[in-house]
Parts: structure tokens; sequence; C-alpha cells
């Protein structure tokens, strides 16, 4: 089983905390919300998304454990 991040649109304030620290995975959209990048949905790298979950203002970024990420 492997890590799987979203972010809650309903939420995210936009402050762009999540990009700072992993560019990697989060990215801004258009709308001023910040949006998991596609393909990043499943990624290895919890402790810097576990950093940047526990620095978003709002908690709006989501970490569960998933059988669709290996």
């Amino acid at each position: 089983m492997g890590l799987k991040v979203t972010i809650d649109p309903d939420l995210c304030v936009g402050d762009s905390i999540c990009v700072d620290l992993v560019p990697d995975v989060f990215e801004m959209g258009d709308d001023g919300l910040a949006y998991v990048k596609e393909g990043m949905e499943c990624t290895g790298d919890r402790e810097d998304v576990q950093d940047a979950a526990d620095q978003c203002p709002s908690g709006a970024i989501i970490i569960e454990e998933s059988e669709d990420c290996k």
C-alpha cells in the first residue's frame, strides 16, 4: 500500500506553502488554489508531503494510505 495525496479545494486558501515546500508534487491553479500535480497523487515522498500538510493553515492536504498506490 502506498501514500495518496489530495487537496480539498473547499478548504484550500491558496497560500502556496505546499508548492513552496514540495514543488514536484503540488502546483497552483489558475483559480489561485493549490492542486496535486497530475500523476503525483501517489507519492513515496512521505516526509516532505507530511511537512506540507502540517504547515497548511487550512488543513486542506489529505494524506492517506491507498491500495491504488503501490
